[in-house]
């Protein structure tokens, strides 16, 4: 049997996957990926990465094959706990950034697609 298919997450598991489903996680990995890969907005849209894609994201960069493992891995938690820890500064960073005409919709902490609309609709104008 695999021992990963065995393993029943916990709490970290939990928290991985709720992330995963938070809109907002998703767009901080859009800005990321368009960082680290020198990428343009027209290349890497908001809204880019969908909730699969940020589950394989977490797995791949804490090395694990199922989100339960980080429960079961001291290095996989902290890479997770680092993974959380990056997301909350850009958030932080994101509300510091307020338009300048007082637009607040672009840091709405519901994080639906609806809220990031509006933000790229600024950045044509």
């Amino acid at each position: 049997m695999n021992q990963a298919a065995d393993m029943k997450g916990g709490q970290q598991a939990r928290r991985a996957a709720m992330l995963c489903q938070n809109a907002r996680f998703r767009l901080y990995l859009d800005h990321t990926q368009r960082r680290r890969n020198r990428l343009s907005l027209a290349d890497l849209p908001d809204g880019t990465h969908a909730e699969q894609d940020a589950a394989d994201a977490i797995r791949r960069a804490c090395g694990v094959g199922s989100r339960a493992e980080i429960d079961h891995s001291d290095e996989a938690r902290a890479m997770f706990d680092r993974i959380v820890a990056d997301y909350q500064r850009w958030e932080r960073q994101q509300l510091r950034s307020v338009s300048p005409l007082g637009d607040s919709r672009k840091i709405s902490p519901v994080g639906d697609k609806a809220a990031a609309q509006p933000q790229q609709q600024e950045r044509r104008l």
